[in-house]
C-alpha cells in the first residue's frame, strides 16, 4: 500500500499544501490559497488604522488554507483520506498571536475584534523595535549568556520583543491572553488537539536553548517587572524536537479535511529552516538561501562558533546532531514588488502586455541588456530594514547615482545587485567567523523565475549557484518531517536521502563581471557601515519625525 504524507507551508501572502509520496518525495498534488486578509499593514479589515512598522495577520486565513487545499490535494491525487499518514507545517517567523486557554485568538473575540494587538503580529513587524534594542542594552549589561547565540543583539522581528509592546501599550490584551504563540504551534494545536512549542521556533526566535531552556525570570523582570513571569505564564507548553509527533489528528479535524483520526501530526516549523530538508543538505560549508519577499540563509555546522549579527545559533535546531544557523535579509522580492507597483511608467507595463510579460519579467529583459556597473547607481538594500548583520529594523533604503537619464529598469537591476551585496555581507560573515561556507544553493520563487537575479548573485558572490528543483520547498520539507514523525524513516537523513529534491541548475561566475562586482561591492561596504554602523544616524532621524508626523494626525 502507499503511503503519502501532507507538507503545509504558511507563507507571508499565501498558503500552499503539498501531497507527497513518502517512499520517494515525488509532488502527486499542490494547491495554493491567498490569504483573503493579506497582510494587514495600514489599517485592519474594518479600517482601524495602522502606524508605521505594523504587520498583521488574520489567523482565520490560516484556517482557510487548511480547508480549501487539504480536500483540494487529495482529490487532485486520487489519494483517500487514510493512504495519508503524516502531515506536518510551517509558517514564517517569528509570527505570533495571543490566544485563550482553549486556543481561541482574541481577535476572534467580540471584545477584541478591533484591537490590532490581538490579531497576529507577522515576521515584518518592526514596531517593536525600541524594545529590542532595550532587550540587547539590558542583556550586555547583565553579561547575559545568551546573547552570543544570537549575533549580540535581538531583532524586533522575534517574539519577546513584540509580546512587550503588546504588554505595554495594550495591557487589557495582555492580561486576556492566556497563552502567547508562534503561528505554527497554534496550527499544530488546532489539528491535533494538543499544545507543544517547536524547538526551531522556541530556539530561534524566543531564546530557548537545548538543555537551559529560556533566559532566567530576573532578566524578564529587569525589562518590565510585568514580565518577570512570561514564560510559566504565557508560553508554558512542552517543548518538542523538530521531526516529533506532537499527536494525531483530532476526529473534527480528520472529517473536516477527509483524513483518518489519529494520522501523525509533526511538531510545527519555521519555513526557511525546512527547506534546508527540500535542498537535500545533511553536511556543514553548505548555505541555503531561501529567495522570496525576504530571503533567509541557512547553514550548518558540528560545532558551536559565536557569529556577530545573525539571527541564531540552535542546537538541533534545523537537523538533529549539528548546530544550525540562521542569518536573512528582510526585503528582497518585495523591493522588485514595490517598484513595479510605485515607479513603473503606465507605458512600461504596456509594452509588458504586448509581449505577453508581466512587468517583472519585462524590467528584467531590460535589465539584461546592461553591464555591472552601466547604471551608475547602488544601493542599500533596507526597505524593510536589515535582518543580517545589522540586525537593525529601522534602517531605510538608499539609492545612489540616480540622474534625469536613470529609466526603471536601471533601478531594477540596482536593487537585485543590492540584495546580492546584503548576502555577500552575509556570506564573509559567516567565513570571518568559523562557519565556512563552500557551496550557495538558491531556492524560493525568484531563484526559479529570474535568471538574471540568480547569475548576478552569482557574479557578485564570486561562487556558483546551485538552484534546487523545487517549486514548493517548504511544503516539500515539512512532507520530509511529516514522513519521518509518522515512522515511514528511522531518522531525518533517511528520510532527506529518499525524498529531497535535486539540483536543477548551476550559475557559475563570470570573471569579467567578478572583478566590476568586486568594485562595487567595497562601495556598497562604505556605504552598508557609514549608514548602518552609527556613522550617520539619518535615517532613523527621518523615521521619528515621521512617526510623531503620524501620530499627530491621529
Amino acid at each position: 500500500m502507499a503511503r503519502y504524507v501532507i507538507g503545509i507551508d504558511f507563507g507571508t501572502l499565501s498558503g500552499r499544501a503539498s501531497l507527497v509520496d513518502a517512499a520517494d518525495g515525488k509532488t502527486i498534488a499542490s494547491a495554493v490559497y491567498d490569504y483573503p486578509h493579506g497582510v494587514m499593514d495600514s489599517a485592519l479589515e474594518d479600517g482601524t488604522k495602522l502606524l508605521p512598522d505594523w504587520a498583521l495577520q488574520h489567523p482565520q486565513d490560516y484556517l482557510d488554507v487548511l480547508d480549501h487545499t487539504l480536500p483540494e490535494i487529495l482529490r487532485m491525487g486520487g489519494v483517500r483520506g487514510e493512504e495519508v499518514v503524516g502531515i506536518a507545517l510551517d509558517v514564517t517567523s517569528s509570527t505570533a498571536l495571543p490566544v485563550r486557554a482553549d486556543g481561541t485568538p482574541l481577535c476572534f473575540l467580540d471584545a477584541f475584534r478591533h484591537h490590532p494587538h490581538a490579531y497576529v503580529k507577522l515576521w515584518k513587524h518592526h514596531a517593536a523595535q525600541d524594545k529590542a534594542d532595550a532587550m540587547t542594552r539590558i542583556a550586555i549589561e547583565r553579561g547575559e549568556p545568551w546573547l552570543s547565540a544570537y549575533g549580540g543583539k535581538v531583532s524586533s522581528e522575534w517574539s519577546f520583543p513584540k509580546l512587550w509592546q503588546l504588554l505595554e501599550e495594550a495591557p487589557e490584551v495582555y492580561e486576556a491572553m492566556d497563552a502567547w504563540v508562534e503561528a505554527a504551534d497554534w496550527l499544530v494545536w488546532q489539528l491535533c488537539g494538543r499544545r507543544t512549542q517547536s524547538s526551531c521556533a522556541a530556539g530561534y526566535k524566543c531564546f530557548y536553548r537545548k538543555g537551559e531552556g529560556y533566559p532566567d525570570e530576573a532578566y524578564f523582570a529587569a525589562l518590565d517587572e510585568r514580565l518577570r513571569h512570561v514564560v510559566r505564564e504565557k508560553l508554558n507548553a512542552p517543548v518538542l524536537p523538530v521531526s516529533s509527533r506532537a499527536g494525531g489528528l483530532t476526529q473534527e479535524m480528520a472529517a473536516r479535511f477527509g483524513l483518518a483520526p489519529g494520522t501523525a501530526v509533526a511538531v510545527g516549523n519555521v519555513d526557511a529552516h525546512v527547506c534546508v530538508l527540500s535542498a537535500g543538505i545533511t553536511q556543514p560549508g553548505k548555505l541555503l538561501a531561501i529567495i522570496g519577499t525576504s530571503t533567509c540563509h541557512m547553514a550548518l555546522s558540528r560545532t558551536r562558533h559565536d557569529v556577530p549579527g545573525i539571527c541564531g545559533i540552535v542546537e538541533d535546531g534545523i537537523l538533529p546532531g549539528c548546530w544550525g544557523y540562521e542569518s536573512g535579509q528582510s526585503c528582497v522580492g518585495d523591493h522588485f514588488a514595490w517598484l513595479t507597483k510605485s515607479l513603473v511608467p503606465q507605458k512600461y507595463a504596456e509594452q509588458a502586455q504586448a509581449r505577453g510579460m508581466s512587468v517583472h519579467q519585462y524590467l528584467t529583459l531590460l535589465a539584461a541588456e546592461s553591464a555591472p556597473g552601466e547604471s551608475g547607481l547602488i544601493a542599500l538594500d533596507w526597505w524593510n530594514g536589515n535582518r543580517s548583520i545589522l540586525a537593525d529594523g529601522d534602517l531605510t533604503g538608499l539609492m545612489i547615482g540616480m540622474t534625469l537619464q536613470t529609466k526603471p529598469e536601471e533601478i531594477y537591476r540596482a536593487l537585485i545587485e543590492a540584495t546580492a551585496y546584503g548576502m555577500r555581507v552575509v556570506t564573509e560573515n559567516y567565513a570571518a567567523h568559523g562557519v565556512a561556507i563552500d557551496e550557495v544553493y538558491a531556492m524560493g520563487g525568484i531563484s526559479q523565475k529570474n535568471a538574471l537575479a540568480m547569475q548576478i548573485y552569482a557574479d557578485v558572490l564570486g561562487m556558483p549557484v546551485r538552484v534546487v528543483g523545487c517549486e514548493q520547498g517548504g511544503a516539500l520539507g515539512s512532507a520530509i518531517f511529516a514522513a519521518v514523525a509518522a515512522g515511514v524513516y528511522e531518522n531525518t537523513e533517511a528520510a532527506i536521502d529518499a525524498m529531497a529534491a535535486p539540483v536543477m541548475r548551476v550559475y557559475e561566475p563570470d570573471e569579467a563581471h567578478v572583478r566590476v562586482y568586486d568594485e562595487l561591492f567595497a562601495e556598497y561596504v562604505r556605504l552598508h557601515d557609514l549608514f548602518g554602523r552609527g556613522g550617520v544616524d539619518v535615517m532613523k532621524k527621518l523615521k521619528s519625525i515621521r512617526r510623531s508626523a503620524m501620530n499627530n494626525r491621529r
